[in-house]
Parts: structure tokens; C-alpha cells; sequence
């Protein structure tokens, strides 16, 4: 069986935008807000050569409440699935929720199976990939990306990440790490049997 690590997208592969409608940091909405860690290639290049698979989980809730059209949100999955391609990095698949329980777009709005920490994306992603789930790793910045790792039995580690605030502390993850390179190179050497 395989084993794999799931990334959480904002603020863990790239940092989250500052929105003064909401005075929150979220989601990038527009193409030209999109950057990624410098450290990001670095961490899934080292996760991929220690034979990880790698998928993108992200819940993308702007279009259910109205912020944003869905274009633009998928015009922004493209940057960061081009960057990837361009250089090297091969993720398996990017499982995105558009969904949330208080949207106002009909189709997308109330609860839903795939919206972190649902478990739907992982769920299909064990059985198409024939995944080894106490193999596999969650990394995330929010106790909605711990539990959702914990309720599939894989281990998390939880980046710290200054701009989370209350969605953060009330999980206790496996790991802590500073970023997602650090969260690699302790999924690395607990392989090797390292401490």
C-alpha cells in the first residue's frame, strides 16, 4: 500500500491575504495575491523523493458566501497547480470544497461531507490511491485539518501560522512545525527512525 501526505492550501503552502471587508486573512481571491512559501518546493520535493504521494485539501468557502465568482477561485488553483507543474512537483490530485454551512449561493450552501474536517476527499483518495491511512500524514495550520487527519487515523502536524487565531489550539496534533519544510523534515527523519 501507498502512504501519502495532505496539504492544507492557505497558510500552509501559501500565505492567506489580508481582506479589509472582513479585517480577516483569507483565501487569496484575485490571480496578482497569489504567491507560495519560498520553503514549498524545497518540503514536497523532499516528501516526494521519500516516496510520498502528495495531495492538495483545501475548503474554498469565498464563492458559497458570496465574496468572490468561482472562476476567480479556480483561476487562482490554476496558478499554484501551474507552479507545481513548472517545477517538478507532482501532486496526485487537489480535492477542493466549495461548500459552507452559511452560504447564500444555492447548490453550495449548508453542510457537506467534503468540507474539512469531513472526511469525504480523503476517503476517496485512500481507496483510488490504495493508501495506507496510518501511513499517511495531514499537514495544516487549523484544528479543522487535525481532526480531519486524526478522524482518518493518519498523523498531523500543525504549522503555526500568526494569522489563524481562535482556529487554531483545541487539537492536539503529533507534530508542531514552524512551516511546511520543517513539517517535511520531521515526517522525514520519523521515517528513518530518527527523533
Amino acid at each position: 500500500m501507498n502512504k501519502a501526505v495532505f496539504l492544507d492550501r492557505d497558510g500552509v503552502i501559501n500565505p492567506p491575504v489580508y481582506n479589509p471587508v472582513t479585517a480577516e486573512y483569507e483565501s487569496p481571491h484575485y490571480v496578482e495575491d497569489y504567491s507560495v512559501y519560498p520553503v514549498v518546493l524545497k518540503a514536497l520535493k523532499i516528501l516526494s523523493d521519500y516516496g510520498y504521494f502528495l495531495f492538495v485539501v483545501s475548503n474554498q468557502p469565498s464563492y458559497a458566501k458570496g465574496k468572490i465568482p468561482l472562476d476567480n477561485i479556480q483561476a487562482v488553483e490554476r496558478v499554484l497547480s501551474d507552479y507545481l507543474d513548472e517545477n517538478n512537483v507532482r501532486i496526485k490530485k487537489y480535492y477542493y470544497c466549495y461548500h459552507h454551512p452559511d452560504g447564500v449561493v444555492a447548490g453550495y450552501s449548508g453542510h457537506c461531507k467534503c468540507r474539512k474536517p469531513g472526511t469525504l476527499f480523503l476517503e476517496d483518495a485512500i481507496e483510488q490511491f490504495t493508501l495506507d491511512a496510518e501511513n499517511c500524514w495531514f499537514i495544516g495550520d487549523r484544528d479543522t485539518d487535525v481532526a480531519c487527519g486524526k478522524a482518518m487515523r493518519m498523523r498531523t502536524v500543525q504549522v503555526k501560522n500568526k494569522h489563524v487565531g481562535d482556529k487554531a489550539g483545541k487539537e492536539t496534533p503529533d507534530r508542531y512545525a514552524s512551516d511546511i519544510y520543517d513539517a517535511a523534515l520531521q515526517i522525514v527523519e520519523e521515517l528513518n527512525g530518527e527523533k
